[in-house]
């Protein structure tokens, strides 16, 4: 009886433990999405708007791939290049 009670408590605390890992993850990539964009949208002529698009661009991607510099060619990051809008224009800058 006493090592059923401990083995759901080791797998509770697996659980948890992997919650926590993932969540931990999620958080880095958000940070390593701005740093990127930051860089993307650092000479665009609207800057707010394009760092809160390729923010999200960036966290739909599980990858978290943003092409690298202000210009650079969207080849270098599929899912990124292929975010269309609405009206069928590029979604990411």
């Amino acid at each position: 009886m006493g090592s059923i009670k401990t083995t759901v408590l080791l797998a509770v605390l697996c659980l948890l433990l992997v919650s926590e890992v993932g969540m931990l993850m999620v958080e880095a990539q958000k940070q390593d999405c701005e740093t990127k964009c930051a860089f993307r949208c650092s000479k665009s002529w609207k800057p707010k708007m394009c760092h809160k698009t390729c923010n999200t661009c960036c966290q739909r991607c599980n990858d978290g791939c943003v092409p690298p510099g202000p210009t650079a060619n969207r080849d270098v990051c599929p899912c990124y290049a292929q975010m269309k809008t609405h009206g069928n224009r590029y979604k990411c800058p």
